[in-house]
């Protein structure tokens, strides 16, 4: 698929939105992610997603997308991707996820807006502003 133009800024107000779900996806051990993923228990890596994203975010915000990748051989660092779909209020974005020891990265592939503007800028504040609205905040006792 095409990137559209405005997916690198894009991307960066996703990174930031699922900053603290990614910290929670990490909790999880490399080998459970590999075994999952090469045995095709998806299910198992959407409860997983499920479960990081119930912290943070609205129901529904964060699912798992089409499935992940593990990466795991001799001569490299192991990485897993996780096809990923944020759904906050009038937008839908989908993303590949990739973790590594050390790093996450996020690429954005497509964003769809229930009612887009003309303007790219305008819809980029849009999913920010909506992101926003689609997390969980604790509240100072």
């Amino acid at each position: 698929m095409d990137r559209q133009p405005h997916s690198s800024e894009r991307e960066i107000v996703v990174a930031e939105a699922i900053r603290e779900f990614v910290s929670e996806l990490r909790l999880v051990e490399l080998g459970d992610y590999v075994a999952y993923i090469r045995l095709e228990r998806m299910a198992n890596v959407a409860d997983i997603v499920d479960s990081a994203a119930e912290l943070y975010f609205m129901p529904g915000t964060v699912r798992l997308g089409h499935g992940g990748e593990a990466h795991v051989d001799w001569s490299g660092e192991p990485r897993i991707t996780l096809d990923l779909e944020l759904r906050p209020f009038g937008a839908t974005v989908y993303f590949t996820l990739s973790l590594t020891a050390a790093a996450a990265a996020v690429d954005v592939t497509y964003v769809a807006f229930d009612e887009p503007e003309p303007d790219p800028g305008a819809n980029t504040a849009f999913l920010a502003s909506s992101l926003e609205r689609a997390r969980l905040r604790k509240k100072a006792a």
